[in-house]
């Protein structure tokens, strides 16, 4: 079979989108999946990002981790597939489209793109975790997927993928496991921010779930201010807007080609 696709990047957290609006995707999704994502492989990317038809939106949204495992939500990728249906035919630079974490509101903007998420859910300020013997604070918050954020003084010195693997499979956190924020403060409006990634299984250069989740609890622990800049590994800065009710997460969306793959 030959899927035509095309790839897209956000501040480095890279995606695959192929439109599925045919089902020309049915069988086997995990195992193609994992093909494409695959960077010696494959065309290689986080994830990959499925556009489908929609009865209540303009589109529906379908995302899956590079390790095959299906998520309700990234925001990143909400991102991306807003810019790819400006880009492939909606002419419309406001809309709304469906994902399984609910509907979110894009605006396409000429060097970004904007989207409006929906409410957060269950959200934990300040706990405990032991870890090595060391324990450590953090705050949960589910951004559309689960989140834990921790606070540090020097992000180079963290060893994000042995320390963030650990928390992300503790058990305090499953059976779905979490995402892991390391989160620096660099002023009263701006943080720094680095991120195992739940799926991906490491860190990655960025995480739109992860950057409005550590730009929530920076909030609600009044260590910044809204809009707060958020700087990533790749080190291109996201904005987020957060008044207490509803969030927005804003950055770069490119797409960067497109091809056909035999599969």
């Amino acid at each position: 079979m030959k899927l035509k696709f095309y790839k897209f990047t956000a501040a480095g957290n890279d995606f695959i989108i192929i439109d599925n609006r045919k089902r020309i995707i049915r069988k086997n999704i995990n195992g193609i999946v994992k093909k494409l994502c695959d960077r010696k492989f494959g065309i290689g990317a986080d994830g990959l990002i499925l556009f489908e038809n929609s009865k209540i939106a303009e589109f529906r949204m379908r995302y899956y981790n590079s390790d095959g495992s299906y998520a309700t939500m990234c925001g990143n990728g909400a991102r991306c597939i807003a810019r790819y249906a400006y880009i492939t035919g909606l002419k419309k630079k406001k809309f709304v489209f469906e994902t399984d974490a609910g509907l979110i509101t894009a605006e396409i903007f000429s060097d970004s793109v904007k989207v409006k998420l929906y409410e957060t859910q269950n959200m934990k300020l300040d706990l405990s975790l032991n870890i090595d013997k060391k324990t450590f604070r953090l705050s949960f918050i589910n951004t559309g997927v689960p989140h834990t954020v921790i606070f540090v003084d020097n992000l180079e010195k963290v060893d994000v993928v042995n320390l963030g693997r650990k928390i992300r499979f503790h058990k305090k956190f499953s059976p779905d496991g979490t995402n892991v924020n390391f989160v620096k403060l660099i002023n009263s409006h701006t943080i720094s921010i680095r991120t195992y990634e739940r799926g991906v299984e490491d860190e990655t250069l960025a995480c739109g779930t992860g950057v409005t989740a550590s730009a929530i609890i920076s909030i609600l622990k009044n260590k910044v201010k809204s809009p707060v800049n958020c700087i990533t590994r790749s080190g291109i800065k996201f904005k987020v807007f957060y008044d207490m009710t509803d969030v927005y997460l804003q950055g770069p969306a490119d797409l960067v080609f497109s091809g056909e793959i035999l599969v």
